[in-house]
């Protein structure tokens, strides 16, 4: 039933818990996941100008997502990870259309605090416009 599962990850820890959801999927489906993180576009220009290089950027970028892999890498559960740049939500919901997935699993909040404030913008514009069933955990 949910053989592809697509874990929306930040770094957060809405996503740590999410990802912690999408394992028990996983296992009781024998499922994949594919982990996506979306670079905000300006934050990435932000990085780029502040940064010594770019391998320092993308070991940053990784570092965010570590506490996802690791719990990944602990299950044994077959994953990939996509690094996508631009605005979450749309990105989020292109890809997992694209891709035709079983099921998102997104957290409810993200690191972004302004978007905090309105329910979780980006978990609500996925739950709208994906074509899948979408988890959200808080």
């Amino acid at each position: 039933m949910y053989n592809k599962i697509l874990l929306a990850a930040d770094g957060s820890q809405h996503s740590i818990r999410s990802a912690e959801h999408a394992i028990k999927l996983a296992q009781m489906f024998q499922g994949t996941i594919d982990v996506v993180y979306v670079v905000d576009s300006q934050k990435s220009k932000e990085d780029v100008l502040h940064s010594v290089d770019k391998y320092e950027v993308e070991r940053e970028r990784k570092g965010k997502i570590k506490p996802v892999k690791d719990l990944l890498e602990e299950s044994g559960i077959d994953y990939n990870v996509h690094i996508l740049h631009g605005e979450a939500g749309p990105k989020i919901v292109k890809f997992a259309n694209d891709e035709k997935f079983d099921c998102v699993v997104v957290g409810s909040r993200g690191l972004n605090k302004l978007q905090d404030m309105i329910l979780g913008s980006v978990s609500h514009k996925v739950a709208k416009r994906v074509e899948c069933p979408v988890l959200i955990v808080k």
